[in-house]
């Protein structure tokens, strides 16, 4: 028997549309509210082009398209729904509003996570009398291909609630991981800044134009960070000495470089300036072409590495 067999999506944006077409895949139903008279035929499109990649992974053997269903509220979508996906606008207000109409109807045992990935959990459980079922469930864009799903709940949460979230998560494909401390922007949103305040640092000093800058990321540390995190990367450089030959040898060149790390801002001047590199990168390719070419590549990479993971 299938865990949360009925679910609700609550917001249908690009995340929401694409945490539906995976619910969908994994065979469970799906109950959709989103205020925009657009919305069904929005996901209902999001889904018909996310369908042919999770099917070459292999996501849709006990799904389909059809098991989902749109409502004018939320307190109507998440009626006899086991597992709730919140994905509305990241505004604590509107965040709070969602959560005090469907606290009285959510069924006693339904679990809700937040794909939220600006706002905190504690920020959040705010919004609740009883936050116990609630967590922090943030995904990487886009949910149905990205794997990774950070998890969070605290002394407010109840027992048993983060593993059943994890439950959920793991059993449709997901990688999760546990937060186990409150910061903004969590685990994999703090990574990503850092390696991306570097990359306009790089650009504004002129030491490489922007698609340069990406280039050396995608050909490079991207695609071994592919395959496993950089502290383990770096435990298997130095061979039989492992993490600890590794820093004997370059520590003073790490603390070098990171002495030298830039602290640039998204001010409007840098802004103009990544904005006409990433326009000379796309090569007059439109975003519908080049989400494409990411997903096409992001589907090659996990059907590699679930070949290897199978034969291993």
């Amino acid at each position: 028997m299938v865990e949360f067999p009925h679910t609700a999506c609550l917001g249908a944006g690009v995340i929401g549309a694409s945490w539906t077409a995976l619910f969908l895949a994994s065979g469970r139903s799906v109950a959709v509210f989103d205020p925009s008279p657009k919305a069904g035929k929005s996901v209902r499109d999001y889904i018909d082009r996310a369908w042919p990649a999770m099917e070459e992974l292999g996501l849709t053997a006990n799904g389909t398209p059809d098991a989902v269903s749109f409502h004018s509220s939320a307190a109507a979508a998440v009626d006899g729904a086991s597992f709730v996906q919140e994905n509305v606008p990241e505004r604590i207000a509107v965040k709070h509003a969602a959560y005090a109409e469907i606290e009285p109807v959510l069924q006693q045992d339904a679990v809700v996570a937040s794909s939220a990935s600006g706002l905190t959990l504690g920020q959040m459980q705010g919004g609740w009398k009883d936050p116990a079922r609630f967590v922090l469930g943030h995904p990487f864009n886009p949910p149905h291909l990205i794997p990774l799903v950070e998890v969070m709940g605290n002394d407010k949460t109840g027992e048993g609630v983060v593993e059943a979230a994890e439950r959920f998560y793991e059993s449709i494909g997901k990688v999760t991981i546990r937060v186990n401390k409150e910061v903004p922007g969590h685990v994999a949103n703090r990574l990503q800044a850092a390696v991306w305040r570097e990359a306009i640092h790089l650009v504004k000093e002129g030491v490489a134009n922007v698609e340069d800058v990406d280039k050396a990321m995608w050909a490079g540390p991207g695609l071994r960070w592919a395959a496993m995190g950089p502290t383990m990367l770096f435990n298997l450089g130095a061979g039989e000495g492992g993490l600890q030959a590794f820093c004997d040898h370059f520590t003073d060149t790490f603390n070098g470089w990171w002495d030298g790390l830039g602290t640039p801002y998204l001010d409007g001047e840098t802004i103009r300036a990544l904005v006409q590199g990433v326009g000379e990168e796309a090569k007059g390719k439109s975003p519908e072409e080049l989400s494409a070419e990411r997903d096409a590549l992001i589907v090659a990479l996990q059907k590699a590495a679930g070949k290897l993971r199978t034969s291993g």
